[in-house]
């Protein structure tokens, strides 16, 4: 049990997959200006990376290395993780439409976000078994929620402040991406 709980802490806070590793740039950027949006983009991508933690693992362990044909990881992993953002797609579209809508072409992107494969391969090379699997995508997407959030936070705040031209827009967001993954390299003493 403290194994989990340390593999939980260390890939949500320690090596946060968006400001420690610099994986999932692209929606962490895109949909972090309303807090509203980044938690809808945060909620799909827990619930994404943890099923495809789960589903990798289970597939993994039990048909491409008894049929010895590890070497396909990479292409499964991709369409389990494309299908399942499918699902996650046509359940927003018919469940929550407003969220839906503002995600816009972000939600598809979580196909492609390199987070989501990177945990399903972290799994694999760290050689961790079905339930650490899982535990450390919960850990991971947690941790991809809890930064996408606060940098909505901030960029909500900015917004009021009075910020000189040639900062306003993308060079304050990335300035402001680079202090909070300072602000996490604190935690890395942690454990």
């Amino acid at each position: 049990m403290k194994e989990l709980l340390i593999i939980a802490i260390g890939s949500a806070i320690v090596n946060n997959v968006v400001l420690s590793q610099f994986l999932g740039i692209c929606p962490f950027l895109g949909v972090s200006k309303k807090v509203e949006t980044a938690s809808g983009m945060g909620g799909a991508v827990i619930f994404v990376i943890t099923i495809a933690s789960f589903i990798t693992s289970l597939i993994y362990k039990f048909i491409l290395v008894p049929l010895n044909i590890s070497y396909l990881q990479t292409i499964v992993f991709i369409l389990v993780i494309a299908a399942l953002v499918q699902f996650v797609e046509m359940f927003l579209k018919k469940a929550m439409p407003s969220l839906y809508n503002a995600l816009g072409v972000y939600l598809p992107l979580i196909t492609t976000n390199c987070a989501v494969l990177g945990v399903a391969l972290t799994n694999v090379q760290k050689d961790y078994g079905i339930l650490t699997g899982v535990v450390n995508g919960i850990g991971t997407s947690l941790g991809f929620a809890i930064a996408i959030i606060i940098m909505a936070g901030i960029r909500e705040k900015i917004e009021y402040n009075d910020i000189s031209e040639s900062f306003q827009g993308t060079p304050i967001v990335l300035i402001t991406a680079a202090l909070m993954s300072i602000a996490f390299f604190g935690f890395s003493g942690l454990i």
